[in-house]
């Protein structure tokens, strides 16, 4: 059995015909274990984990806004059999209606 991994690396981006939009009036919002982080499109993220199973959610919200959740995905991260540096990558759909689709090794189930 594999340690825990040490670190969650994750990158978030916006559907690319969307994009330009997103980067002038959104910013995405990653939430691990109920603490939430503001952070840049498209930049990878790093974030200390510890213990075997993540909560993760991914949303954005438009510039000036604090309590807003717009295309939220959630995932469960498994880390009892992963790397030591989890990359996880977080891709928002083309429509309003879209939801952040999180895809990476460890990624269980939606809740």
């Amino acid at each position: 059995m594999a340690a825990a991994p040490q670190q969650l690396r994750i990158t978030v981006r916006p559907s690319p015909l969307a994009a330009g939009f997103h980067h002038l009036l959104t910013f995405p919002v990653v939430e691990l274990d109920g603490v939430a982080r503001r952070i840049v499109w498209g930049a990878p993220t790093a974030l200390p984990l510890t213990g075997p199973q993540h909560r993760l959610s991914v949303y954005f919200r438009y510039r000036g806004q604090r309590s807003t959740r717009l295309g939220e995905g959630r995932a469960v991260l498994e880390t009892v059999a992963a790397p030591a540096v989890l990359e996880v990558r977080a891709q928002l759909g083309v429509r309003n209606s879209s939801t952040f689709r999180i895809t990476g090794p460890g990624v269980g189930s939606r809740r």
